[in-house]
């Protein structure tokens, strides 16, 4: 559409030439100068976005105006349709994506169509990775025994590790465990690896390589794009943006890619080139950052001073936007993890533009610098480069300033996470907690017990407030946030060209996120530094490790005389969370960061002001200025070891997969354009969402809905947990009856994620939830049924015969009688995350609409993409208000083009009345002619052909 001559913006693209290449682009800017220059950065992305896909069908002038006018929509939020730039799944959501294109190639053949003309439009990512690895291998160990005789046996078991306090796996068991997932879901990955040899803008991050949030920034983001035309010497330039339906999606509008999280029918949606809705707020806040930070500011700080700030503001439905003087000093992960917290607590959308410090990121990435240049002077050109100037011009709905001065380094403790105490107040506060009465902030000490002290040495002290425990551990400490990390160990290596070194009553304990972080802090050598002085990795962080306080490697005189003094010993940890016994010597536990862990550790306690005072090391005084590492140092170690070498690796690894995948064999794709269903498979099947789909279809212009049943009479915020198939498959349900009679014992049942590639799984799943609240159904308490009975909560009323029944069995008997069925419900249907199977569910078990008070918004545009009806009540009106009780016979009629929008209901007692059909959009009544999202798309692609 970007390139077609009848473009309704044709005008707009303008030419740059920059190193003697020839671009062009939307200078959506000659729409309204003035408005323009007034529009937050995020707004211009979306304007370009949507002006570049204007097609007066989906996406329609009227959106232009309204992202122009967005200061005067009258509700906190409005939808807008938007294509994005490229689509990113992780396995679970990609799965059932893969299986519906697959399928739409099997109905290409069947209309007579080659099956190759079903491609996605829109780049793909695919990324598979084990979220939950099971254990399966452990080490088993020999260990010779003497008893009272002096006979010597051999006693077998499994070696415990006093990390994990789990069985040890053996050298080879991730290999091991790997190949056992492997083997698990190999119908799964035989169908992924077809895929991207199958269709062309489909690529596969193989199994094993990385989490999501390693690869969203460096690997995937291209900041902008060049696409070029089939039939004209052109060559378009436009941002880069994302959807994805991993949740750390909106990590990259940290790095200037506009992003948003997504479920599955939207990506599905967008792999065609169909626009999904996302939500424009009508309040942007503008966030100023100035001032300068702490020299000893980390970011964990940073991130937890900024937002408490924005919640104090208020964050739901909001836009944020970031610009200022001093966002420099925030680096790309500090950047990346505000907007993704931004989001998880509220907000539409946390953005920050496009600077120099991004594209500096960029470069140090190893790209070509005349890449850089050429992204930099489009930027620049189309007026989407963030500078002072530009921001000058702004408007957004409010601004507020936070100054980087007011944050201070500070530590958590001494007993709560939550109880926060500023480096500068650490000495004081924690002398008054000595004597403060027993509580949260008190040890209740007497004046003559402040003095208790023993010498160790020469220049060890152990008193009240000495350092006993310093304990380096977090799984967050991963490649994302490694300036922590290298600051520490920097640090230590300073240190020790100091002499500093850590007493020997403290025991340390280093244990990092993952084995990339041992990676890179070996080959920059700060990993030796911090062996040196003690920090020797003992085990990789988990939430089972940093709760482990049995590894007590106390000296037996230290125990001593920490018990007989009754001394206030310290424990510093730098984890995610507090453990308040973390040691049961350590009285006193903190939580702070990993470079303040070591401060604490070097100055051996914590009754030192160490912002202003100085350690004593061989009659000089140190101070942690002279020793703490400058940003020049991180930056250099980060350039070079982390965000080149590091990131070379993960692209190697990807590119070249691993044994297990190589070795995966697939039907040959240029002889089977159709992927080969096993029909013995419990995990892979063919849906049937296309099975009716003809070539030429007369389309009414009107939807009628003759004698429907209520399938489920439900109450306010069903949301989509309650809807989608979720967890194990427990033996009592529909899904475990059809696998016994699959040959499928129970212990192999697996769960709902598992086997959500098995359209007869996750259909008799939906609505299995046992707190979904059904109104036809009486409510026995659970405890009372037998074991073989299935939840009330899972069950549902067969009117017919007026029979309590499993919801998908009650289902099959309305099918048979071809009965079709609705849904009743209260406020805000559908809320929560959007799964792909809150819609495929109900339409497979029947439900043609759902009549509710309201929708949440993206759940609503998944009811229409499975053509299933969303009609809303009106004028106040609810089920009990027009006292329908759920046994009434509907029928339901709707012209999808009546302007007023409203469906006529008409129960069999006589009674009428009318509800508003939220088929909101052009693209929607589409939706709804075609049979829904799927339907249209592949009748779309037939016709075109």
């Amino acid at each position: 559409m970007c390139f077609e001559k009848d473009h309704p913006y044709k005008s707009l693209r303008t030419s740059i030439k920059h190193n003697n290449q020839e671009h062009v682009y939307y200078d959506v800017s000659q729409i309204n100068p003035e408005i323009f220059s007034q529009l937050p950065f995020c707004l211009r992305i979306l304007l370009e976005s949507t002006v570049r896909h204007c097609n007066n069908v989906s996406i329609e002038n009227k959106h232009v105006q309204q992202i122009l006018n967005w200061q005067h929509n009258t509700l906190p939020s409005s939808e807008l349709p938007f294509l994005p730039s490229q689509v990113l799944m992780h396995d679970f959501s990609g799965l059932p994506a893969i299986i519906d294109l697959a399928a739409m190639r099997d109905a290409a053949v069947r209309l007579g169509i080659d099956p190759l003309t079903i491609q996605p439009s829109v780049p793909t990512t695919l990324l598979l990775d084990y979220y939950n690895m099971d254990a399966d291998v452990a080490r088993k160990i020999v260990r010779k025994t003497t008893d009272t005789n002096s006979s010597t046996n051999l006693e077998c078991g499994y070696e415990l590790c006093p990390f994990h306090q789990e069985k040890t796996v053996c050298a080879d068991a991730i290999e091991r465990n790997q190949q056992l997932e492997f083997e698990r879901n190999i119908e799964k990955l035989q169908l992924m690896k077809w895929s991207a040899k199958a269709f062309n803008q489909i690529s596969i991050i193989p199994p094993g390589m990385s989490v999501c949030q390693q690869l969203y920034l460096e690997y995937l983001s291209k900041l902008i794009l060049f696409e070029q035309a089939k039939d004209e010497k052109l060559t378009l330039v436009y941002p880069d943006t994302f959807i994805g339906t991993d949740t750390h999606t909106t990590l990259a509008n940290g790095f200037g890619v506009l992003s948003y999280n997504m479920g599955t029918i939207e990506a599905e949606a967008a792999m065609f080139g169909q626009p999904i809705h996302i939500r424009l707020a009508s309040v942007i806040i503008g966030c100023r950052f100035v001032g300068q930070p702490h020299f000893m500011l980390t970011s964990i700080d940073l991130i937890s001073a900024v937002m408490k700030y924005l919640r104090q503001i208020g964050l739901d439905n909001k836009y944020i936007e970031f610009f200022g003087s001093s966002l420099s000093y925030l680096t790309i992960a500090d950047r990346s993890s505000m907007a993704h917290l931004c989001v998880e607590q509220g907000a539409l959308l946390a953005y920050f533009p496009l600077d120099d410090f991004c594209l500096k990121h960029y470069a140090r990435t190893g790209q070509d610098p005349s890449l850089i240049d050429t992204i930099r002077n489009y930027l620049v050109q189309a007026q989407l480069f963030s500078d002072n100037i530009q921001h000058e011009h702004i408007v957004y709905s409010d601004v507020y300033e936070f100054d980087l001065c007011t944050v201070v380094p500070s530590c958590s403790g001494p007993k709560r996470a939550q109880d926060k105490v500023s480096l500068c107040s650490m000495k004081s506060d924690f002398r008054e907690c000595l004597t403060a009465p027993s509580g949260f902030k008190g040890y209740n000490l007497s004046v003559d017990q402040l003095d208790c002290s023993t010498t160790i040495s020469s220049n060890e002290v152990l008193k009240h407030g000495s350092i006993t425990l310093a304990a380096i551990t977090s799984s967050t400490n991963g490649i994302s946030h490694a300036t922590s990390l290298l600051t520490t160990g920097l640090l230590a290596r300073n240190a020790l060209k100091h002499s500093l070194r850590i007493s020997s009553f403290t025991q340390t304990y280093l244990s990092p996120g993952s084995g990339i972080v041992t990676t890179y802090l070996r080959e920059s050598g700060v990993l030796t530094a911090l062996e040196q002085l003690g920090f020797r990795i003992t085990g990789y962080g988990c939430q089972k490790c940093i709760q482990n306080e049995e590894n007590n490697t106390f000296k037996p005189d230290i125990k001593q005389i920490i018990n007989q003094d009754n001394l206030i010993t310290i424990g510093m940890v730098s984890g995610a969370r507090q453990i308040q016994q973390r040691h049961s010597l350590a009285k006193a536990n903190y939580v702070t960061s990993s470079p303040l862990v070591l401060a604490y550790a070097l100055a051996g306690n914590v009754l030192i002001d160490l912002e202003n005072e100085t350690i004593s090391v061989n009659e000089k005084t140190i101070s942690m200025r002279d020793i703490w590492p400058t940003r020049q140092e991180i930056e250099e170690i980060e350039d070079k070891f982390i965000i080149k070498k590091i990131l070379h690796r993960i692209n190697e690894r990807i590119q070249t997969g691993n044994p297990q995948w190589n070795s995966i064999k697939i039907p040959a794709v240029h002889t089977h354009l159709q992927y080969p269903w096993a029909e013995y498979s419990t995990y892979i099947t063919r849906p049937p969402f296309f099975d009716t789909v003809i070539k030429q279809n007369t389309l009414s212009n009107t939807i009628s809905i003759e004698n429907a049943r209520v399938l489920l009479y439900l109450g306010d915020q069903v949301s989509t947990d309650h809807i989608s198939p979720a967890g194990s498959i427990s033996r009592t349900c529909p899904a475990a009856k059809y696998l016994t009679q699959k040959g499928i014992a129970p212990r192999d049942y697996n769960s709902f994620g598992s086997r959500r590639g098995n359209d007869a799984i996750m259909v008799r799943g939906t609505f299995n939830h046992v707190r979904l609240n059904n109104k036809l159904v009486s409510k026995r308490p659970s405890s009372l049924l037998p074991t073989s009975s299935p939840s009330p909560a899972t069950t549902t009323l067969y009117h017919p015969t007026n029979t309590e029944m499993d919801i998908f069995d009650a289902s099959e008997h309305y099918r048979n009688a071809k009965i079709p069925l609705v849904v009743l419900a209260g406020r805000d249907y559908g809320c929560g995350p959007s799964r792909d199977w809150v819609a495929k569910g109900p339409w497979m078990l029947g439900v043609r609409a759902v009549l509710a008070e309201s929708f949440e918004p993206q759940h609503r545009s998944n009811l229409i993409g499975m053509c299933i009806l969303p009609l809303q009540f009106q004028n106040g009106d609810t089920c009990a208000s027009l006292h329908l009780t759920g046994k009434e016979i509907f029928s339901i009629e709707y012209n999808i083009y009546n302007n007023d929008k409203l469906a006529m209901i008409k129960l069999e007692n006589g009674k009428t009345f009318s509800m508003i059909a939220r088929v909101d959009t052009e693209i929607e009544r589409l939706y709804m002619l075609h049979g829904g999202l799927l339907n249209y798309v592949l009748r779309q692609t037939v016709n075109s052909n």
